[in-house]
């Protein structure tokens, strides 16, 4: 499953307990990128919490802009676990695998939006050498109708997803398809 412990929700008791119970009403059921804090459920808490916030709260983005991102984001880091959750969440918007499988090879071949893929081109940058951006990037969003507040959600989602790519990799967070489905999106 992983490198280190995980406590299943079966064997989960007092907090932990009650975060899961939270995870599974408002998500539909516990992620194994969740379960990996089970040893520490306060940064649980603290992850979904932000997860919620830069992926469901309202927002000039859409919900599968959201989902773009965290495919390009997670694509760029080869994070097999969040390319396979986000692009099934990014799937039932598009309901097109084939537009989904063609996205994840090559985005660019498939958006034809500037704006999203002013967006996508961001996101990629700021991944693959975050000391590069600069000034500019910002420019380039905003001639694209961002306004500073999306810019902000942009750069949030982005950096949320490298930090989540970091915790699957980083601890062999595994999935199946069974644990990447049935989500509540």
């Amino acid at each position: 499953m992983a490198w280190i412990k995980v406590i299943d929700e079966a064997e989960a008791t007092g907090e932990l307990k009650t975060i899961y119970e939270d995870l599974a009403a408002k998500r539909g059921k516990v992620a194994n990128i969740m379960k990996i804090h089970s040893l520490n459920p306060a940064s649980m808490k603290a992850h979904l919490d932000l997860y919620l916030k830069v992926m469901f709260s309202k927002s000039g983005l859409s919900r599968a802009e959201r989902e773009m991102i965290a495919v390009v984001v997670s694509n760029t880091n080869r994070c097999a676990y969040c390319v396979t959750h986000h692009s099934m969440a990014l799937n039932f918007y598009w309901k097109d695998e084939k537009r989904l499988k063609n996205f994840i090879s090559n985005y660019r071949a498939v958006v034809e939006d500037r704006r999203q893929l002013a967006m996508l081109d961001y996101a990629r940058k700021l991944t693959e050498n975050p000391a590069a951006m600069e000034e500019k990037d910002i420019a380039l969003l905003r001639e694209q109708g961002f306004d500073d507040t999306n810019i902000l959600n942009i750069n949030l989602i982005v950096s949320y997803f490298n930090f989540v790519n970091r915790i699957a990799e980083g601890l062999d967070v595994q999935f199946t398809p069974e644990e990447a489905s049935g989500y509540k999106f």
